[in-house]
């Protein structure tokens, strides 16, 4: 049995020392192992924060494009009504340039007439005044025919 003791003591001091060194080592694999899943979950943690985050920021993009989107249309419709305004503007603008159109001829021609009474005043007391004229040789002629 002493060999058998022996070789167990034998295989104990080279064996054991190795397990003993394979202990520690697992000892440090674990802890190491537990501080990098306590930082894959404070990592999942902050991801996972993160995600809500960008979640909040879309809800308040999409609010912000359906602003957008409101304002667009009201701009549009906006557009139509001004357009439609304009429309009218124009057709009246073009109503009162004909209406003023007729009020110019219709003045001209009063202008036309009033120049015609002035012209056949003028003439009437031109005619009137040689008329005058030729009363006063005609009673001057008879005057001397009478001496």
């Amino acid at each position: 049995m002493e060999i058998a003791d022996a070789i167990k003591k034998a295989i104990q001091e080279l064996i054991l020392p190795e397990l003993d060194i394979m202990k520690a080592d697992n000892r440090e694999i674990k802890v190491a192992l537990q501080l990098t899943n306590k930082r894959l979950d404070d990592m999942s943690a902050h991801l996972i924060d993160q995600g809500r985050r960008i979640d909040e920021l879309n809800q308040r993009i999409d609010a912000t494009n359906q602003r957008i989107d409101d304002t667009n249309k009201r701009i549009d419709d906006l557009r139509v009504e001004l357009r439609d305004e304009i429309s009218k503007t124009n057709t009246r603008i073009d109503l009162l340039r004909a209406e003023l159109r007729d009020e110019i001829a219709k003045t001209n021609l009063r202008l036309d007439r009033l120049y015609e009474v002035i012209v056949r005043r003028d003439e009437h007391e031109k005619l009137e005044s040689r008329v005058l004229k030729i009363e006063q040789e005609l009673a001057a002629i008879k005057a001397k025919l009478a001496a």
